[in-house]
């Protein structure tokens, strides 16, 4: 599996498709990696469509390296991936992504919107359950393991599992952490996640929305999904100037089906029918 180094951070990727074609960024949620059903599976139906598809593995995730610097986890992850186009020397990336997937697209493309060609995102995070979900998973477990038995404690926290299991480099820098600075890390982290009356994302101003002129896609979130709230893809779909705003070609239920079926130890699903997405996205990126 390719690697390569952007802002001192270790990133394992691959490429599907033939060279030189339009250059598609797939960026998934939770702190998935690429190997999760259904990711690579949706970049190779993608590449079969003629595009040149990017999965990776994001700073925190899967093969890739730790990394505690940035306001906000999404952050510091959205930098890495318009470092990682760069660095691929890819040009202009249709740039897509769900759940905190979607999160990181929208930072990446809004922060450094050069690199990104067109842009597409689904299962968006917000409103206040959904967000101070994101707040106890992503810092407050680890933090709150920190406290009570240092560095060693947080080895156990499940939101780091999978990337301490595929990297130990990662897992040996968040070791070797102080424990009062890694708690202040994930305060600070958890502190992006307080839900705003300006703004439906995390990190994103009203004039970060405004630079998003590409031609997008947002898929419309059922109402069931408390994670990412109908509401929150409505706010989002006004925001971004060139918005088309389409139903998802899943079951409505989708998010709460698949969340029950990995629950139930079937395995990583949460993202199995995300590759039906494809003929929208080859539509989209067509020309």
């Amino acid at each position: 599996m390719p690697r390569t180094t952007v802002n001192g951070i270790g990133i394992e990727y691959e490429l599907h498709g033939p060279e030189g074609a339009q250059a598609v960024v797939l960026t998934p949620g939770g702190r998935f990696h690429m190997d999760t059903p259904g990711i690579r599976e949706f970049a190779q139906a993608l590449a079969a469509g003629g595009r040149r598809a990017l999965i990776y593995d994001r700073p925190n995730c899967g093969k890739s390296d730790a990394c505690l610097l940035g306001e906000s986890e999404s952050e510091m992850q959205a930098e890495a991936l318009s470092g990682l186009i760069r660095k691929l020397d890819l040009g202009p990336t249709a740039i897509i992504g769900g759940s905190g997937g979607s999160r990181v697209s929208m930072l990446a493309a809004a922060r450094d919107p050069e690199i990104c060609s067109h842009l597409a995102l689904w299962w968006i995070s917000g409103e206040p359950i959904g967000l101070m979900q994101l707040a106890t998973y992503y810092c407050g477990e680890a933090a709150t393991l920190a406290s009570k038995g240092g560095m060693e404690a947080v080895m156990s926290a499940t939101s780091w599992a999978e990337n301490f299991a595929m990297s130990p480099t990662a897992k040996e820098f968040i070791r070797g952490q102080d424990p009062a600075r890694f708690i202040a890390v994930m305060q600070k982290w958890a502190s992006a996640y307080v839900p705003s009356d300006i703004t439906p994302v995390p990190g994103m101003k009203p004039v970060d929305f405004a630079r998003l002129t590409m031609p997008a896609l947002v898929f419309r979130s059922h109402a069931s999904d408390l994670s990412h709230t109908r509401t929150t893809s409505e706010w989002v779909a006004r925001l971004i100037p060139q918005c088309r705003f389409l139903d998802p070609p899943w079951r409505d239920d989708e998010w709460n089906y698949q969340s029950d079926r990995t629950a139930a130890g079937k395995g990583h699903s949460l993202f199995i029918s995300w590759q039906k997405l494809a003929p929208g996205i080859l539509e989209l990126t067509a020309g």
